[in-house]
């Protein structure tokens, strides 16, 4: 009994946590290959392989062009292997490339113009954010989107927004030039920014004025137990008697509103970052592997819209950290390019071979110290 009790305890488990998240990482990691693999094949770059995870291959298939693609034993990346590439990273095989015939050369990656070379690399992050676009913009088109209007029906006693003088009544128009459309508009902006003033417009008894308020840094912990660090303002809006409305939005006005959302996780990703880096934010609330298996889980018990939904935010995610100028990632050959194109040649295979070997060595810490956090927040939870 014990056994069948840890097997259907294993089977929760797998259903609960591994298939959402492999469901989320594969669609990102797809697409993001995806994107290089289509513009590769269009510069005339013969693609060795394809594959969704890293390790041993698990299944594939060979198509006409001769690409393998493969599913891959290790489901936390993937990669796309272009002709003259020495491994997974695209670092170049010098032997290779220097017997290559004249034939192989048209097809090679590394003879390609650096602008075309570019392009291809560009092409991944690029097809993450278009991914997202599409999500959002297909959830607000079928499923639609909450609508409250910005109206302060009650101010917490002792909050920053008694403080700045917030009443009953006043309807918020703007933050920091920002314009407001609803309240979830509101809580997104301040959530963002704990401890930091903010000017905010409001309309009360016919006339427009600003309030200087600074939202207070509070740890909110949701309904799975995790705890997030946010700034609160302290007012809130009543959500009966038909104040919550469902919008479905038109094919252009969707898109619109995605790209406003994708441009929104950007900003708050390079606004959470500045704070880490200034001390105003925690490191800790970074997270690996491990922490998307258990948001995928969680995510999931709202249904497949929602774990879409965190498909997406992944997907600009993954794009916006591949885009970093550290060597490995995608941003560290767009930038060793850049270099190219500014010196008319590339820089000599020690430079590279060292900058790779540092993008390596940043990456594998990056990894490490997001797992670090993964377990000890498992661990107070």
């Amino acid at each position: 009994m014990d056994f069948l009790a840890s097997m259907g305890g294993n089977a929760s488990w797998l259903l609960g946590y591994v298939v959402p998240f492999l469901f989320v990482l594969t669609i990102v990691v797809f697409f993001h290959e995806l994107g290089h693999f289509w513009v590769a094949r269009r510069a005339g770059v013969r693609v060795v392989a394809f594959s969704v995870g890293f390790g041993p291959e698990i299944v594939g298939f060979n198509d006409r062009h001769g690409t393998r693609w493969k599913l891959s034993a290790i489901p936390l990346g993937g990669y796309v292997k272009f002709l003259g590439d020495e491994n997974a990273a695209s670092t170049p095989d010098r032997d290779s490339l220097q017997t290559m015939s004249e034939e192989d050369r048209r097809g090679s990656f590394f003879h390609k113009p650096v602008g075309a070379r570019a392009a291809i690399v560009a092409a991944g992050p690029i097809a993450n954010f278009i991914l997202a676009i599409v999500i959002f913009a297909g959830l607000f088109m079928t499923v639609g989107r909450q609508v409250t209007t910005p109206q302060v029906d009650a101010v917490q006693a002792g909050s920053a927004a008694e403080r700045a003088g917030f009443l009953p009544g006043d309807v918020i128009l703007s933050i920091d030039g920002t314009k407001i459309e609803t309240f979830s508009d509101m809580q997104r902006i301040v959530s963002a920014n704990a401890d930091v003033k903010l000017d905010v417009e409001v309309a009360r008894d016919g006339r427009n004025i600003v309030i200087e308020a600074t939202p207070d840094r509070r740890e909110i912990t949701d309904s799975f137990g995790n705890v997030h660090r946010l700034g609160v303002l302290g007012i809130s809006r009543t959500t009966g008697n038909g104040q919550v409305k469902t919008e479905r939005l038109g094919p252009v006005a969707a898109v619109s509103a995605a790209t406003h959302e994708v441009w929104f996780i950007v900003d708050r990703t390079f606004s959470y970052l500045g704070g880490v880096v200034t001390g105003r934010e925690s490191a800790d609330q970074l997270g690996g592997p491990i922490r998307i298996a258990q948001v995928s889980g969680q995510v999931a018990t709202f249904g497949f819209g929602a774990l879409l939904q965190l498909a997406a935010v992944l997907s600009v995610s993954i794009g916006l950290l591949n885009l970093f100028p550290v060597p490995l990632l995608d941003g560290g050959h767009l930038l060793f390019y850049a270099i190219e194109a500014l010196r008319g040649r590339p820089l000599s295979d020690r430079a590279q071979e060292v900058g790779f070997r540092i993008g390596l060595a940043l990456v594998l810490m990056l990894m490490l110290f997001a797992t670090w956090n993964d377990i000890l927040n498992i661990s107070k939870s």
